[in-house]
């Protein structure tokens, strides 16, 4: 069964009604650029009540290896998701912790870039110039299916919603999907009636 990380994660109210709903991840942003970030204080007071089943991913956009490492340590969550343009060697760098790398699926030439990284998950999202996720843009899922290829679990994310993931499945049956703008009523703000729906549709109920 496809599993479900509900992202941009800013409050307690919203973490509850996810993991309630049987959200199997929850993320959170750790880039002060993004209007769903997130700061450290606020993250570890969500994190302390989350059930030990569920996934706690921090989030980053071209860190500082250092700052990235301090604040795993002060969350203890053991998941980061890289999603900037972080290189190969630089996500060798954190031996211990399952990684997730996030590519911007602009075109076919993302699939050679795809196969330098040994990172444990793959994420895809959508291509938007100055804006390195969570844009609410969908993109071609044929390169996803393509993706799959790498022989990495695929996270399947970009523009996905309650109105199309069950296409997005049925496509591209990725071992993760991952939402944020399209379950929220504005940036960092939650619709628990579309979590739930995303949830109970992506798991068949």
């Amino acid at each position: 069964m496809t599993l479900v990380k509900i992202c941009g994660i800013t409050n307690s109210r919203d973490a509850d009604t996810a993991v309630k709903a049987g959200a199997d991840a929850l993320g959170f942003v750790f880039w002060r650029k993004s209007p769903r970030a997130i700061d450290l204080a606020t993250a570890q007071g969500i994190i302390k009540d989350l059930p030990p089943s569920v996934c706690k991913v921090a989030l980053f956009v071209d860190e500082d290896k250092e700052r990235v490492r301090e604040t795993i340590s002060l969350m203890g969550v053991d998941t980061i998701q890289l999603h900037g343009n972080e290189s190969p060697e630089y996500c060798d760098g954190f031996k211990g912790l399952r990684i997730i790398k996030a590519f911007r699926m602009k075109d076919e030439a993302v699939l050679d870039s795809i196969k330098k990284y040994k990172t444990d998950y793959l994420l895809l999202d959508a291509y938007v110039e100055g804006v390195p996720g969570g844009s609410g843009e969908q993109f071609n899922w044929d390169l996803a299916v393509r993706a799959k290829g790498c022989g990495k679990p695929i996270i399947l994310a970009g523009g996905l919603n309650p109105g199309n993931i069950k296409e997005a499945i049925k496509r591209v049956d990725p071992f993760m999907v991952d939402v944020s703008s399209g379950v929220e009523t504005a940036p960092g703000e939650k619709d628990p009636k579309l979590i739930e729906k995303f949830i109970k549709t992506v798991k068949g109920e």
